[in-house]
């Protein structure tokens, strides 16, 4: 199992700066990961849990990719609606081969109905619009000349190159937990990326429903790579109230534990408090990633792989 850093590209702290030394440090720490997430148009709703300056996560992991050596790179995740299939697909591919085959998209729907307003696409269709445009991602990935004609997408004769460099494609993550986005990850994913739950919803619901859609599909069930919110403590939290990721050392072991007892190929380590003041501060971060990476993930690596 590979763990992963979700570092701060927005809020009042996000800098050139601050992106570099989180991708460092994270690749130095020995993760297997990065990513970043994405918003277009910073409009009100967007601007309160994740405010600007917000940094595009392609061009910001292309630099990175430059700064980097092994460490991976990805999206948490694209929101496929906001950019037309053709741009996101050749974007994409240009970034696996920039990094060396490096790169892992994960994509989304969406969730901010005033985003969508402003880029002038359709909110109450984005669950459509995103299998779509997934269709049409994996078709330039795997040809040379692509033509498609659909209800939100048709174009003729497009030349496609770059490849990527991974074959067949880089690897798409689905995120969203409803059956719509289960259904979306069983068909055009290679990996479920759920976020913010906790392991028994995983275990008893989750991870399940992906299952019997998978099966009722006839499609295979796509690997596990969850984001978790790393809320480290002194002290354990409840756990009535507590979320993966939350809490002492022990009870994140215990966290990626029953996560690699699951299956996951991946878990990505997400720091944001949801107080966009905190990006101010990304020394607390870097701190709780410091002490996970010794007292967990080395003592308990053959546990975790």
């Amino acid at each position: 199992m590979k763990i992963g850093v979700n570092i701060l590209n927005f809020g009042p702290g996000a800098t050139p700066a601050s992106l570099l030394r989180s991708a460092r440090l994270a690749e130095a720490l020995g993760y297997h990961l990065l990513m970043i997430s994405d918003h277009v148009a910073v409009t009100p709703d967007v601007q309160g849990p994740y405010p600007a300056p917000f940094y595009d996560p392609f061009l910001a992991l292309a630099w990175l990719a430059g700064v980097t050596e092994k460490i991976e790179l990805g999206t948490t995740v694209t929101i496929l609606p906001y950019r037309h299939p053709l741009q996101t697909a050749r974007i994409a591919a240009n970034l696996d081969q920039l990094s060396g085959g490096r790169f892992i998209l994960g994509v989304g729907a969406g969730w901010a109905r005033q985003e969508f307003e402003a880029l002038g696409v359709p909110f109450d269709h984005r669950g459509e619009v995103t299998k779509e445009d997934l269709e049409v991602i994996k078709k330039c990935w795997t040809n040379d000349v692509v033509s498609h004609a659909g209800r939100w997408v048709s174009f003729q004769d497009v030349h496609t190159g770059p490849r990527p460099l991974q074959s067949p494609h880089p690897p798409i993550w689905v995120g969203g937990s409803s059956d719509a986005a289960l259904r979306r990850a069983v068909h055009y994913g290679d990996g479920w990326h759920p976020i913010r739950f906790k392991i028994g919803w995983l275990q008893n619901e989750g991870y399940p429903r992906l299952r019997e859609i998978a099966e009722a599909e006839g499609r295979e069930v796509p690997a596990l790579c969850p984001r978790i919110n790393l809320r480290l403590s002194e002290q354990p939290t409840d756990e009535s109230i507590r979320f993966a990721g939350q809490g002492s050392v022990d009870q994140i072991r215990a966290d990626l534990e029953a996560l690699s007892s699951l299956g996951a190929k991946y878990v990505l380590l997400d720091t944001y408090p949801g107080i966009p003041e905190a990006t101010l501060h990304p020394e607390e971060g870097w701190t709780m990633l410091a002490v996970l990476a010794e007292r967990v993930l080395d003592l308990g690596r053959q546990r975790l792989r």
